[in-house]
């Protein structure tokens, strides 16, 4: 699936949209019963730090994220399995989204710091095991769409002259078009974070954390008909998607704020887009995966199995026949749990993103 040339600038570029919209019909379904589900932020960031390390792409990243929820949703697996789940997912989803290479090798690998810091080394059989196990899951399609398979070829016609910022005609249709795309990069990766975002279907996702960057950046309007008819989503299609992106947005806002008071000597840094009344600047609103996973090393997970002695996944412990699941069983639950009460951010409904919003958002009036 890797292409050589931005596939959403060629002349294939709406064929290929059509073929991930109807890719993504056929997408597994996702049921949030995991038990191990109160984990699956931890190994997202586990996942988001190891990819910012070795630069891969936001889909092969997304991809790998997307493996892991449906695993996770399959099989009930230890948390010591869990790592090597996690880092499996990563490497099948590089090896399918990037160049040869660009994909982790396992020297490389075991070498980070955040793998000693977990007592962690992965050895190869142990991987290609777990690879060879987590194929026969997915029938060997990996054809999975992600948010991130969609959002440059929305982010193609985002910026368009006709728009206003602020009620005023945009000054530079490049530099807006930059910072739409950090934006756009930064909503990709909030809506990683939560498994809430499974109930959205890619294509939809992708198209909120557009609805959602032009909202911050108070371009107007908020969903014009160039973007409808390129995404096929109306407004009120995008409505409860955004409302969870600016939820978790303004959430990030006010952490850095906070933390920015705290701080002894505030530290002067470049504007990133001017809007009155509103404190912004750029490191605050870069993609999680550029700024607070470069800045983070990853931590044992919390859990009752999960031990201070180093694990080394050995070949016993993984069946050579990749018929044997004995270490992940099936998730039998007969009921399980709706996925809208596993919600990790607080979901406030007096704040409303409606059909006649064409500004920004009064939470970001500051």
């Amino acid at each position: 699936m890797e292409l050589e040339v931005q596939w959403w600038k060629g002349q294939l570029a709406g064929d290929i949209y059509q073929a991930l919209r109807y890719k993504e019909l056929k997408l597994p379904s996702y049921k949030g019963q995991s038990p191990q589900l109160s984990l699956r932020r931890y190994f997202a960031d586990l996942i988001a730090i190891v990819s910012n390390r070795f630069r891969l792409c936001p889909t092969a990243r997304h991809l790998a994220v997307y493996l892991l929820d449906l695993v996770m949703d399959r099989y009930d697996i230890s948390v010591q399995q869990l790592h090597v789940v996690a880092l499996s997912c990563l490497l099948l989803a590089s090896k399918f989204e990037e160049r040869e290479d660009r994909v982790p090798k396992l020297d490389t690998l075991n070498s980070l710091d955040c793998m000693s810091s977990m007592n962690l080394v992965l050895t190869k059989q142990s991987l290609l095991h777990m690879e060879l196990l987590l194929l026969e899951t997915f029938q060997w399609n990996l054809y999975l769409p992600t948010a991130a398979h969609f959002i440059e070829y929305y982010l193609s016609i985002t910026v368009h002259e006709s728009d206003l910022h602020g009620g005023w005609p945009v000054a530079s249709l490049e530099k807006t078009g930059l910072y739409m795309a950090k934006y756009a990069d930064y909503f990709l990766e909030v809506s990683l974070q939560d498994q809430v975002f499974l109930n959205y279907a890619p294509s939809l996702v992708a198209a909120a954390c557009i609805a959602s960057s032009r909202i911050v950046l108070r371009l107007s309007p908020t969903w014009p008909s160039r973007l409808q008819r390129l995404t096929v989503y109306t407004w009120d299609h995008l409505v409860a998607c955004t409302e969870r992106l600016l939820i978790a947005h303004d959430s990030d806002v006010k952490e850095a704020n906070k933390q920015k008071h705290q701080q002894p000597s505030p530290q002067t840094s470049q504007t990133l887009f001017h809007v009155p009344g509103q404190v912004s600047t750029l490191p605050q609103y870069l993609p999680r995966s550029a700024q607070q996973f470069s800045q983070q090393t990853c931590q044992p997970a919390p859990g009752p199995t999960h031990g201070s002695a180093s694990f080394m996944p050995h070949p016993n412990s993984l069946q050579t026949g990749v018929q044997s699941h004995s270490h992940l069983q099936p998730i039998t639950h007969t009921h399980p749990a709706p996925l809208d009460a596993k919600v990790s951010i607080p979901f406030n409904r007096g704040y409303q993103v409606n059909t006649h919003f064409s500004c920004a958002a009064p939470c970001f009036e500051r």
